[in-house]
């Protein structure tokens, strides 16, 4: 019986499956954002660049919190608005709010700051004192603080070991600071962990309603 040959194929079968494979997320270049472009709603500020991609460092574990509600809250010694050394230690005994925020004069932290100003009286009545920590340097916070008037503490996390130590997560695939508060109670055992980063304000709200029913 006479063979029929069959048609050479074009292309093999890896290359094929290479063809049809999509390119990852993580290889593709997003595009360039306009010079000076501010998220109005995330409170930040992103600055030009040719070369914005998703960190390849970024990694499921990395949004996984290391302090949760039950737990004591790890301790820590930072500098406040004035340069002076403040540690966590210092406020035990009574309740805490911790809140973590990406950076001072952005719009969303700016909001959530004058919030927690105008609510200040509400949560010494309530026995609380406030704290808020982002990664700028304390003359940083020394400005923002004068210039909103704010009457709490501000924490200067250099480097952003504590937020990494509390295991706060990151947003917009770990390029922006997670916006994250804590309650802890006079023991210094975390009550409340809440997270909003697009409603600055919500932070305030949930706090006191979580201390006066208390």
């Amino acid at each position: 019986m006479a063979s029929i040959p069959l048609p050479t194929a074009k292309h093999s079968l890896p290359s094929l499956l290479h063809a049809q494979t999509p390119k990852t997320l993580l290889s593709q270049k997003l595009p360039n954002l306009p010079k000076s472009f501010q998220s109005q709603f995330c409170g930040v500020k992103l600055s030009h660049s040719s070369n914005f991609a998703v960190p390849s460092s970024f990694k499921k574990s990395s949004i996984l919190a290391k302090v949760s509600k039950g737990s004591v809250a790890p301790s820590f010694s930072l500098k406040d608005q004035d340069g002076k050394t403040v540690s966590l230690s210092k406020f035990k005994g009574k309740p805490v709010v911790v809140y973590f925020y990406p950076a001072d004069e952005t719009p969303g932290c700016t909001k959530q700051a004058c919030a927690f100003r105008d609510s200040y009286e509400k949560f010494k009545k309530a026995g609380a004192e406030v704290i808020g920590i982002s990664g700028d340097d304390p003359s940083s916070h020394k400005a923002f603080a004068k210039k909103y008037r704010l009457p709490f503490t501000l924490l200067s996390d250099e480097g952003n070991k504590v937020r990494k130590d509390w295991g706060v997560p990151a947003d917009l695939f770990g390029t922006l600071p997670g916006r994250q508060t804590y309650v802890l109670d006079k023991n210094g055992v975390v009550q409340l962990i809440y997270n909003n980063q697009f409603q600055p304000e919500k932070h305030i709200d949930e706090t006191l309603k979580f201390l006066q029913s208390a």
